[in-house]
């Protein structure tokens, strides 16, 4: 598929000299705007009572909209490679924005299938899209350190829900003065539409802004200083090339999968959550009152912390190398669940601590897959590559919401819950994360049938460095 030449990848080349530094704000100006999505659980009581219906039915719009993310990342990441991150930037700006605006019709008329259609179909094309434009280019900016490249690109889309859901609140308390924005209050349907209307258009203006500033290495481009070789020196990084059709062949792409499955898993469970969760935890407690007026920053507080592991896990990775580091998020991530289960209802500091931990190693997992991708595969299609990988994604989404909102559900009433009818679906998430732990300790080199006989450029106009493949 064919762009305007106002996209095109060769329009934005840089020239000698240009500051790479200068990429990440690009790839955030992306991220900040769809990582809106950890953000739902703000306004979900909100739709449960417009639409008269359950947490499971609400639940949905989120799991098609990861769904729809992890399958426009599979079928157009070779595109994005391809054609360059300002192509795939502006199409995902323009998906991602009517998503809301027809989101805000259907909230607006009763119309529920229009919300999931909206919100959850177009809107979750223009999120997978996102999600894998600046990556790629970022690793290819970064080869010296892929991890914190990965991290840098990742990282904004983990902060979204800390800017959107404040903003969400005082937006939605304009709408509907008799909501004042904590979790004693439900505001109305008209003032939820509203607000989607606005994210809509406020978030394509930043998300173009983004599109129009990004700019792709020359051919032959590396750091000053960096030698290409040294990369060699660590287990599991290869300095061949794999292609992405290769790829989903090899058992480690599918070992790879499973454990972005299990992670994901594990920490939608509690994003998807948030907002009433440490409420139903303290709810049979002293400190109820406590916990009520926690939960109207903690879902900010969590964003904060899925925000920061993605840079601060996937920075450490280039130290303790990828499979180190997801072994700390899955083995250390299991035991935090098993705490969260049995004493998180103790104290609400206590509480907080065990769902932020859990909720960084969620971050750090999605950010470090990419280096993980890039040592085991090369930069060769890693993009292509990385979009396939999160169809994980897609799984998750469906799976961890289904989990924690159909126990849930069996369980009571929402806004009558305890601490103790999360039990059940914690208890399950520590047995997705042991399934991850397992599936990452059997992960080896790739072998040498699978690598590329010698890197091709004209096999994809996505160019690699010769420095970065010998």
């Amino acid at each position: 598929m064919a762009v305007p030449s106002f996209l095109a990848r060769e329009r934005i080349i840089a020239r000698p000299g240009f500051n790479r530094w200068l990429i990440p704000p690009a790839a955030l100006a992306v991220h900040l705007c769809i990582g809106q999505v950890y953000a739902t659980s703000v306004y979900k009581a909100a739709l449960v009572a417009d639409f008269d219906s359950n947490l499971k039915t609400i639940g949905y719009i989120f799991s098609l909209a990861i769904v729809m993310l992890g399958l426009s990342a599979a079928l157009f990441g070779t595109w994005v490679d391809r054609n360059g991150p300002r192509a795939a930037m502006f199409v995902s700006a323009c998906f991602w924005s009517v998503g809301f605006l027809v989101g805000s019709l259907g909230i607006a008329t009763d119309q529920l299938w229009l919300l999931y259609l909206g919100y959850g179909v177009i809107g979750g094309i223009g999120l997978g899209i996102g999600y894998i434009s600046p990556v790629s280019t970022l690793i290819k900016w970064f080869p010296d350190r892929p991890g914190l490249a990965t991290g840098m690109a990742i990282m904004g889309f983990g902060g979204g829900a800390l800017i959107a859901s404040p903003l969400s609140r005082q937006l939605m308390n304009w709408y509907d003065p008799a909501y004042d924005g904590t979790a004693t209050t439900t505001p109305s349907g008209h003032a939820v539409s509203l607000l989607f209307l606005t994210l809509g258009l406020v978030y394509l203006v930043f998300m173009m802004f983004g599109a129009f500033i990004v700019r792709v290495p020359a051919d032959g481009w590396k750091p000053a200083g960096f030698d290409p070789a040294s990369i060699k020196a660590k287990p599991l990084v290869t300095t061949d090339s794999v292609s992405a059709a290769n790829a989903i062949k090899t058992p480690q792409f599918w070992l790879l999968w499973i454990v972005l499955f299990c992670n994901v898993t594990a920490g939608i469970g509690i994003l998807e959550q948030a907002s009433p969760m440490i409420q139903d935890f303290f709810r049979d407690g002293t400190t109820s009152a406590v916990a009520a007026t926690a939960a109207a920053g903690f879902v900010g507080l969590l964003s904060l912390f899925n925000m920061g592991g993605r840079f601060i896990w996937s920075s450490t990775s280039d130290f303790v190398g990828r499979k180190g580091i997801y072994m700390v998020y899955l083995g250390l991530g299991l035991v935090l669940y098993v705490l969260l289960a049995t004493v998180g209802n103790s104290a609400t500091w206590l509480f907080v601590v065990l769902a932020a931990l859990i909720i960084s190693f969620y971050g750090g997992g999605f950010a470090t897959a990419p280096a993980y991708l890039r040592d085991l595969f090369g930069t060769y299609q890693v993009g292509a590559i990385h979009g396939r990988l999160l169809t994980a994604w897609s799984a998750a989404g469906i799976a961890g919401p289904l989990i924690v909102n159909g126990v849930l559900d069996a369980q009571g009433t929402p806004g009558e819950l305890v601490s103790g009818d999360y039990k059940p679906a914690l208890f399950i998430m520590v047995g997705v994360l042991a399934v991850g732990f397992v599936a990452n300790l059997l992960i080896r080199p790739v072998a040498a049938k699978w690598h590329e006989p010698t890197p091709d450029p004209s096999l994809t106009s996505t160019s690699v460095p010769e420095e970065a493949t010998r």
